[in-house]
């Protein structure tokens, strides 16, 4: 009988453990890893929470508020006398993409300031499947509460305006696609959030750079001179997204299929950006 033994200086090989699966990276699985980061934070709930309240609650309001000075016989002001169904219902839009918005920031810029970053990254060594993954499980996210949403207040609100000048039904021209296109325009403010979130790496920046763009820089477009304005102010992002859910359009304004590839063009070049500063830092 005889006995094996290893020379010296040759390194073992460990046994194969068959019991143990062998996982690989895919583009699947880092889906479904962010779709459960995204659901396991407390402010998700809560912001998408109130990106619906603000949706469907200001568009009831604007509803009643017009309903009550049709009925009391008061004057409207401008904003309203021209008002429909879809507009109303659509008064809270302004507010709810703040919510969605932001919350699409602390998607990215959220694990930077905690560091769990670094096993996001460590796990998936790729990275910009990281990112693919975070627009598109929030987008969609955004997206379908946005949708709701709008679908929500339009019910709500074309019963109130019931029998004025305002009122609509889902079968007119051109409501369907208001809707839904409210719904997308949302969806893709929250892709746009996530990617500034991912380029900046602050939720203080991503936040003041999104609430710059959607609200602050429209306001300082009308300091410039008028020949200008008409030159700018329908390319940017909000009025690019108004154009894709408004129900008419004049020549000062785009279709809603021009504002839909203005709004992509925002979105690409924020994730382009996004992507190129994830490549190239250490982190």
């Amino acid at each position: 009988m005889s006995t094996l033994t290893t020379a010296p200086g040759t390194p073992e090989t460990a046994p194969a453990d068959p019991g143990r699966p062998v996982y690989r990276v895919t583009g699947r699985r880092v889906l479904a890893s962010e779709w459960a980061k995204l659901w396991s934070l407390r402010s998700t709930w809560i912001t998408l929470g109130l990106g619906l309240l603000f949706l469907v609650a200001f568009g009831v309001v604007a509803a009643g508020h017009y309903k009550s000075n049709i009925d009391s016989g008061r004057h409207l002001d401008r904003d309203f006398a021209t008002a429909t169904a879809v507009s109303l219902s659509l008064f809270g839009t302004n507010f709810a993409q703040l919510a969605l918005g932001v919350l699409g920031v602390l998607v990215t810029a959220g694990e930077y300031s905690t560091g769990m970053i670094r096993s996001t990254l460590a796990a998936v060594p790729r990275r910009l499947p990281v990112l693919w993954s975070k627009a598109a499980v929030y987008g969609l996210v955004a997206l379908v509460i946005a949708t709701v949403g709008a679908f929500l207040a339009f019910l709500a609100g074309s019963r109130m305006v019931s029998g004025t000048p305002a009122a609509l039904g889902l079968g007119h021209t051109g409501v369907l696609r208001s809707l839904l296109g409210a719904g997308l325009y949302l969806g893709l403010v929250g892709v746009i959030g996530t990617a500034l979130g991912a380029l900046l790496r602050s939720v203080a920046g991503g936040t003041s750079v999104l609430v710059a763009a959607l609200m602050l820089v429209p306001g300082l477009i009308l300091l410039l001179p008028s020949s200008w304005q008409g030159n700018i102010d329908p390319y940017l992002p909000s009025h690019a997204g108004e154009s894709m859910f408004a129900l008419t359009h004049d020549s000062t304004t785009l279709s809603p299929g021009a504002g839909l590839l203005v709004l992509l063009g925002w979105t690409a070049v924020a994730l382009a950006g996004a992507a190129y500063r994830l490549l190239r830092s250490d982190v």
